[in-house]
């Protein structure tokens, strides 16, 4: 992962101007660029295809918000203020109330979890009228690594687009601010320096889907592909430039990107994801997928550690599926929804 870190001197003013730039660069560029090709009813038909096809993998713009673990709620009985209470939904997704006990509330809309509770103290006050309220909104995250000046978790009340997720992080900028800039004004310096879009960005999601999204492009194009809607627990992974990455998937404790060098091997990538997951057998087998060719090798763990001369070269792209015990045929597919946007999909067959 690289990430770089401003000078000391005016760090924090710098790192805020940064982010706001970021966003307004990004903003005026999708502005100006659907403003030019006229907005999206002007969209060619085989490129308004192409985008049917990536928002299939999108939840509706207006999908009511689903109550995850982490959120900040609160309860109120209508006519019953003793009994108003705040909750903040448990990692087993349930809340705990007096006489109800526990109710699981996670993956539950507002008015389904208002329902829930209700039910529950039913038989204790009938024709109880619940409503619940988000006050903190926790679990609708995006996790956003790579090189990026805030990595980490983003938060947000619905569903973020991919350029609103890169703007709250604050993509790297092109080039970066010697010792010998530091007595430049933080606005002639942010000026001089700009923020970057990133050329390409990775999107996890699950454990065997990854798309691969050339973002640059895709804004200087005026694509609308560029603001594709992220769900909950996406990845989002912004090599840099000189960095070389594969993806590895499937029965591993950490799913997602890791980064190639000249010592990578198989067994160290998978060490690097976590290792195996309990799913993966006690025989893992493992799929090699390349990116660029389409190709596939099924080789054994075993293999990999035992095979002195096996070639196992890779290649940045290149996917490693680990599919469950039991599941050898691996069915996958690589959709090239765009000239600059591939989706890797992946799912196991049982062999009988």
């Amino acid at each position: 992962m690289t990430c770089h870190t401003p000078q000391r001197i005016d760090r924090i003013g710098r790192r805020a101007l940064s982010s706001v730039a970021c966003a307004l660069l990004l903003a005026s560029a999708w502005g100006t660029s659907q403003a030019q090709k006229g907005g999206p009813s002007d969209v060619p038909s085989n490129q308004a295809s192409q985008t049917l096809q990536l928002r299939a993998l999108e939840s509706a713009p207006d999908a009511p918000y689903q109550l995850g673990k982490g959120d900040a709620i609160v309860v109120n009985f209508g006519g019953r203020p003793e009994m108003d209470s705040k909750q903040v939904v448990g990692p087993d997704g349930k809340i705990t109330l007096p006489i109800a006990g526990s109710i699981l509330v996670a993956g539950r809309t507002r008015e389904e979890a208002a329902t829930s509770i209700a039910t529950a103290l039913e038989p204790y006050y009938p024709a109880l009228t619940v409503t619940v309220g988000v006050e903190k909104y926790t679990s609708n995250q995006v996790m956003l690594l790579g090189a990026v000046e805030h990595p980490g978790l983003v938060t947000f009340d619905r569903a973020p687009t991919l350029l609103e997720v890169i703007a709250r992080g604050g993509a790297l900028e092109s080039s970066r601010t010697t010792h010998a800039d530091a007595s430049y004004n933080m606005t002639s310096n942010l000026t001089a320096r700009g923020p970057a879009v990133p050329e390409r960005v990775a999107i996890y999601r699950g454990t065997d889907k990854v798309v691969w999204v050339d973002l640059k492009q895709l804004l200087d194009s005026g694509s609308p592909l560029a603001a594709i809607r992220l769900e909950r627990d996406d990845i989002v992974y912004v090599p840099s430039a000189a960095e070389r990455y594969v993806s590895v998937l499937g029965s591993v404790q950490h799913a997602g990107a890791i980064q190639l060098d000249d010592s990578s091997t198989v067994a160290k990538l998978i060490g690097l994801a976590g290792g195996f997951t309990p799913d993966a057998g006690r025989y893992p087998q493992i799929q090699i997928i390349s990116t660029t060719t389409g190709k596939t090798r099924t080789i054994s763990f075993k293999e990999v550690l035992e095979a002195h001369n096996l070639d196992l070269t890779l290649h940045s792209g290149d996917v490693l599926y680990i599919p469950m015990s039991g599941f050898n045929r691996v069915a996958y597919t690589l959709d090239k929804l765009s000239p600059l946007v591939t989706m890797f999909t992946a799912g196991a067959f049982l062999t009988h």
